[in-house]
Formats: structure tokens, sequence, C-alpha cells
């Protein structure tokens, strides 16, 4: 075994040594349901979790530069899709060149990488058309509406008739096995409460737009088919994932959220975000929530080919406890900073692009503030053919690495350098796709 292995194994083993009340979030009464659906999720996390996470990097890096270099098709035989096709990244070039993506939507479960690469969604259950923008009735849901939909039991894959605005009256609670899919329409979740992963494993979310969340005042609210909750004021977030597994967040428009854009908080791990554009926030990506919370040191989640654009502040992210791999984003706005964190998480930070602000007290991609240096100078986070524009800053710290260390695996290729990061996320955010042609 490595030293590095050695690292993270031990890391991992840790957390477990240290108990830490369990918090509840929004949930009033944490009762025999909640209690078993809590305890299923742990034990599909600790399943999730990857004790050599630079493993996974390695072959997300290598997957990127061959897709891009490579002239041979990739390990989905894209050389068969025909026509033109105006996908830029490896994860879009696995679906977004078929003419026929409408009726083979569920191919789109095969293309996910990273941490994520399990998630498969409701990939083995039947299709459910949502036909109904409506959200009144929040302990019985009106069949075709949204609502109704993530709360059944087994795997769906989630479609939409038309498109449609849905404002979401209270907080939307998902059961495990769901795709969200709004290609081919305009779906937009917004002007209400957001979206809530909480305690289940194996979701998809994606090509939708979530704006101008707000907070749900909570209230009796059916989270499964077989049971109602009571719940408390909801946090105001976007996308909250809590206590989760195997999530996939993909080409999400997100803007505008009363508290964060996305939050993976309580021990979430196996998590890809990519391919999104967010604009218009302060606090945009929370990674683990309390410094007193250990078991977030399973937490391992990739945000890959996203843009983060006009009108943002800080928190793009802002880590605790995991591991983060961050590769291939565009960075074309900030405030404070970029990619922020305390209680030692390790961050490797790859061919991303990060241009300053023009504010000379806002240069630092990184942000410590919540340490001393005498102790963050020891956190592994390593910038990797990172792009710095504008008087960029980007402080490393923590082991020194050799040659290429830990940054790429077997065929030794890494992320394609910051310089490419524009045309590797031209496409982020929620997509126009039209039938019959390629998205």
């Amino acid at each position: 075994m490595t030293g590095l292995k050695k690292f993270f194994l031990s890391f991992f083993c840790l957390s477990f040594s240290i108990i830490i009340p369990t918090l509840h979030a929004n949930i009033y009464e944490f009762d025999e349901y909640w209690q078993q659906r809590a305890k299923q999720a742990r034990e599909a996390a600790l399943k999730a979790y990857d004790p050599d996470p630079l493993g996974v990097v390695g072959n997300v890096t290598s997957q990127i530069a061959e897709d891009i270099i490579s002239t041979n098709s990739t390990r989905r035989n894209l050389k068969a899709i025909r026509g033109p096709c105006r996908a830029t990244n490896p994860i879009d070039r696995c679906w977004r060149c078929d003419r026929n993506w409408a009726n083979n939507r569920k191919r789109l479960a095969d293309c996910v990488q990273g941490f994520g690469r399990k998630t498969i969604g409701g990939k083995n259950g039947p299709f459910y058309v949502v036909t109904d923008s409506s959200d009144n009735d929040m302990v019985n849901p009106k069949p075709g509406t949204l609502r109704h939909a993530v709360i059944q039991k087994g795997p769906l894959w989630i479609i939409f008739a038309q498109s449609m605005t849905i404002r979401l009256n209270q907080e939307l609670i998902m059961t495990g096995d769901k795709t969200i899919d709004g290609r081919g329409v305009i779906v937009q979740i917004a002007y209400g409460a957001g979206i809530t992963i909480q305690f289940i494993n194996n979701v998809i979310i994606h090509g939708i737009k979530v704006h101008h969340i707000v907070v749900g005042s909570g209230g009796s609210i059916r989270d499964a088919a077989d049971h109602v909750g009571f719940r408390t004021q909801s946090d105001g977030d976007g996308i909250s994932i809590f206590g989760s597994t195997n999530v996939w967040i993909d080409h999400i428009s997100m803007s505008r959220c009363f508290d964060g854009l996305i939050d993976a908080i309580m021990g979430s791990t196996a998590i890809t975000i990519s391919n999104c554009h967010f604009t218009q926030h302060n606090e945009v990506m929370l990674f683990g929530a309390s410094d007193g919370y250990s078991k977030d040191k399973i937490m391992q989640i990739t945000v890959a080919f996203n843009h983060f654009g006009q009108g943002l502040v800080q928190r793009m992210p802002r880590c605790r406890w995991g591991f983060f791999h961050v590769v291939n984003n565009d960075y074309t706005h900030w405030l404070m900073y970029a990619i922020g964190g305390s209680m030692h998480p390790t961050i490797i930070s790859e061919g991303n692009r990060f241009i300053a602000p023009p504010n000379p007290n806002a240069k630092e991609v990184t942000n410590r503030n919540y340490a001393q240096e005498s102790e963050w100078k020891n956190w592994l986070w390593r910038s990797r053919d990172d792009l710095l524009m504008n008087g960029a800053i980007f402080r490393e710290s923590g082991p020194k690495v050799k040659g290429r260390g830990p940054f790429s695996r077997l065929d030794m290729i890494t992320a394609k350098p910051g310089t490419m990061v524009r045309r590797l996320t031209r496409y982020a955010g929620a997509l126009n796709c039209r039938f019959g042609v390629p998205c």
C-alpha cells in the first residue's frame, strides 16, 4: 500500500472513532421510518466510500484527455454516432451526439464520471411523465405532479410533458432511485422551496433551472408513498444533499436561492456536480456544514466542467473534512474568493481557469481564514495546470509531491490545462435540446 493510500485510509478510520450526535435537519419527529432511512443511507455511504480517491481522480483526468486529444472512440463507443455534435467534454460526448437521445434517455445514466460514477438514478424503472405544474397538496400530492413522482416506491425516470415552471410550496423531499430529466422542454423550479435529497441513495437531476428559491414554512409533508412526516422550516437551498450517496447533478442552471445553491452535508458522498452554470448568488456551494461533524471525512465530491459566472461572491465550493476534486471549471467571477475550507479538507484543483476580480484585495482563489497558517500549511491543497488570470493567486499547501504524483494514473494523461476550459464548459447549464437532432 502506498503512503498516500495509507494516509487516506487512516483518515477514514479515524472518522469512526469519534462519536458525534446525529443531526436531523428539518425533520421534526425522527420516527422509526426516518431512523431506518438514515441507517440505510449511512450503510450506502460507507459502501460508496473509496479509500483510494486519488485513483478516481486519475481515471477522470485520463478520460478528459483521451476524449479531447484522441480521435478514437471513447469507452462508450461514440464512434458509431453520426452527424454534427457540439459536445466538448467526455460526459457530454457520451450522450449529446445521439440524434435519438429522446428515445435513448436512459443512456444518460451511463455517462457520469468522478466520485458519483456509480449513480444510475431511475435507470432500472419505468418512465413517469409530469403533466401538471401545480404543487397544492403536501400530504396527498396530485398524480401527474413532480411531488407525486418523487415519492413513489422503486426506481423512476421522471420526464416532463411540456415546459413548465413549478413553484414548490414546501421542500420537495425525494426518495431514492430517481432521475429528474428536463431535456426537450424548459423546466424551472422557481419562486418557492427547493429540492431535498435526504438519507437516500442514487439520484440524478439533469437539465432543469433552479432559481429564486425561498424558505419553506414546514408542516406535514408526504416524504414517501407510505409515510407523512412533520417538517420544520427548510433552509432555502436550491438543492440540499443530506446524508445521501451516489448523487449526480448535471446541466443545471442555478441562481438566487435564499441559502446555498447546492449544499452537501452530514456524511453525503459519491457525488458528481458537472456541467452546471451558477450565477447571481453569495454562498454558492457548501460541502460539510460543521467543524464538529467529523463523519464528513468520508465525503468525496467531483466538481467538473461547471461555469461559475456573473454575480457570485464566495464558496465555489467551501469544503470541510473530505476529498474534493475540482477539475476543468471556469471561474470568471467572484467577489471574495473562489475555493475555501476548514477542518483539513483535501482539495485537488486541476485545469481550472481562475479570472480574478479587479479588486486587489480579492485576487486569491483560496480562503483559509478559519484556521491559522500553522495549521492549514499541512492541508493538502494542490493546483495542477490551472490558468490563473488577472493576478489570480492559488495558495498551495500540504506535502510536496514529486513529479506528477497523485494527479494521474495508468497512462499518465492528466486533465486538460486551464487554457482549454472555455471550450470544455461552453455548454454549461440547462441545454435547449431539440427532438430528432443531437443536443
